[in-house]
């Protein structure tokens, strides 16, 4: 089949920061407006709603993928935070479990099909494990973002420019030292997370708490319309995101 997910462009760069931001802003709303469990299944059913369009999809549909994207978002901040506030488990025990799930992960497929490349998601078999990889890096940075900025005291503003800096990193050494193209790739994908959820955080919390005070109902209606214009732009202008295979 041809291949599912999108070319790696600033474009994808600036949605998937924005899906992260989005997600952590629609998890914190949804989980205050409703009771936690009753939040999670409609997290749940989301995911699965949107992964079952993603894998229907005979090729790379951007209003598909991305919706998909931000379901993950949505329902990995969720995972993230049932293991801290309804079974009072630490973020950096949280952090440290999700980055062993997404070592198995990456090790399941890597001894499956020899490749972690996303150039080369062309069958089912890849593309399911493309999602269950992206699932673990949500919630492995949601945890990361909420252990930098609240366990280790550093707030939601200098955890962003933290992971700002970070983001860079694989860029530069790919760039200039010869870094491996796929292992930057995904360094940056995880980084993401945190880096959009920690500014995310910091529009929508209180003051006490170190941020604007915006509400996360705003900052997550904010952030919808701004991925809903990316996509927008992204879909008409499709040659910009287009996979390998395809013009």
């Amino acid at each position: 089949m041809l291949r599912k997910v999108p070319a790696v462009t600033a474009g994808f760069w600036i949605t998937k920061v924005l899906t992260t931001g989005q997600g952590e802003a629609t998890s914190d709303t949804l989980v205050h407006q409703l009771p936690p469990v009753v939040a999670v299944a409609f997290g749940f059913v989301g995911l699965v709603i949107a992964l079952a369009l993603q894998l229907a999809a005979p090729r790379y549909r951007p209003w598909i993928y991305w919706f998909a994207v931000d379901m993950v978002a949505v329902f990995g901040t969720m995972a993230a935070d049932v293991l801290h506030i309804q079974l009072g488990i630490p973020y950096l025990v949280s952090t440290i479990f999700f980055a062993v799930v997404l070592a198995a992960v990456f090790a399941v497929w890597y001894s499956t099909e020899h490749t972690l490349s996303i150039h080369t998601i062309n069958t089912l078999r890849r593309e399911a494990f493309y999602w269950l990889t992206v699932l673990a890096t949500f919630a492995l940075g949601t945890a990361a973002g909420d252990m930098t900025a609240t366990t280790f005291h550093l707030g939601y503003v200098v955890s962003g420019l933290l992971f700002t800096i970070l983001i860079a990193i694989p860029a530069v050494a790919h760039r200039w030292f010869g870094l491996n193209a796929i292992f930057a790739f995904w360094f940056a994908y995880i980084v993401t997370r945190p880096l959009g959820a920690s500014y995310a955080d910091w529009l929508g919390v209180s003051h006490a708490r170190g941020g604007l005070n915006w509400g996360s109902g705003s900052v997550s209606v904010g952030m919808t319309v701004l991925i809903l214009i990316a996509v927008a732009l992204l879909a008409r202008g499709h040659h910009l995101d287009a996979p390998d295979d395809e013009p």
